[in-house]
């Protein structure tokens, strides 16, 4: 039983780690993305033509939030699933013990917890973005945030 927990933990442990690799390599291609854009309506504005919208960067930044904001809550989403299962298997094998009874109850309980606190989450986080991104100083705001 405890090899199969530390399995369990390890596998998630490897799936955070691979899932904080993919948003660090989205941030790259951010401000890879950013920098080439820059440079382009530079170009544009040297010859004299207006091609270039004025927002510099908010979308960006709201997107990187968002695609941040989505895998975390996929992962934890995937976590709490898999502890129902775990906790179903102890379920199953607590063979009438009431502490593993209870044990797999309160596992079961706790990830749907979880899940329902990452659903609150996403809302509450996508009404926070969604108000603060109507307002025409997002990028004044985030700069004051760091």
């Amino acid at each position: 039983m405890r090899q199969l927990f530390k399995k369990l933990t390890i596998a998630a442990a490897m799936m955070l780690s691979f899932s904080g690799l993919a948003v660090l390599s989205t941030a790259s291609v951010y401000a890879a993305d950013s920098a080439a854009k820059t440079a382009v309506c530079e170009g544009i504005a040297a010859t004299g033509a207006d091609g270039c919208s004025s927002s510099t960067g908010d979308s960006t930044v709201k997107d990187l939030i968002k695609r941040v904001i989505n895998i975390f809550s996929w992962i934890a989403g995937i976590v709490s699933v898999f502890m129902v299962i775990f906790g179903g298997f102890k379920y199953i094998t607590s063979g009438g013990d009431s502490a593993g009874i209870t044990s797999a109850k309160n596992t079961i309980l706790y990830a749907i917890i979880g899940l329902v606190v990452v659903a609150l989450a996403q809302v509450i986080v996508r009404f926070v973005i969604g108000t603060v991104v109507q307002s025409d100083n997002f990028a004044h705001f985030v700069l004051n945030m760091v």
